[in-house]
């Protein structure tokens, strides 16, 4: 895993860990790239509950309830699938926050509304939700990367912004850096 999704991943659990909130993921383009990033450190079980791949609108309509008519008329591929799709995680996985990626990586796929290299992404909670649209086309590898990278930065942004509370007076983490190796 790159050292920046690590450090990402550290930094959620340092929000995360003695909260007692829950985040999961609902990811299509990016096919489990977050939740795998988000699980790469120790004691990730305890914040992290699970993550949905819902790579066809099939499996977006029937595990996280994005509307049919929504997505025939806007596509997969827009903010509003984005926001559905952190609804849709946060009720499936009974989690306090999700994290959603939709959007064409490429090296085919695109339209003109929606060439390759355009991914939505949306992080939050039930009443609070943000997202962010990436435009550029760098090969799907590296649109994967960014897009798995912007999801855990946006999350962090959203929970500097959002400080969850903590259940314990303290709010410590325990040492586990000597298991990140």
């Amino acid at each position: 895993m790159e050292f920046e999704k690590k450090v990402l991943s550290r930094e959620i659990q340092q929000s995360l860990y003695e909260s007692g909130l829950t985040v999961g993921t609902a990811e299509s383009c990016t096919g489990g790239r977050v939740a795998e990033a988000i699980i790469a450190v120790p004691g990730a079980s305890t914040y992290f509950k699970g993550g949905i791949v819902c790579y066809t609108n099939e499996v977006k309509e029937n595990l996280l309830s994005v509307d049919h008519q929504l997505l025939e008329e806007k596509s997969a591929v827009c903010e509003e699938v984005a926001v559905a799709m952190v609804n849709g995680a946060i009720k499936t996985l009974n989690v306090d926050y999700a994290i959603a990626t939709t959007g064409v990586a490429g090296p085919g796929g695109g339209t003109p509304e929606n060439p390759v290299g355009t991914i939505w992404i949306a992080c939050g909670s039930a009443d609070n939700i943000v997202t962010v649209k990436l435009t550029e086309d760098f090969g799907r590898d590296i649109n994967l990367a960014i897009a798995t990278s912007k999801a855990l930065q946006l999350f962090l942004s959203y929970l500097a912004e959002n400080p969850p509370k903590y259940e314990h007076e303290e709010g410590t983490i325990p040492d586990v850096e000597k298991d990140m190796d």
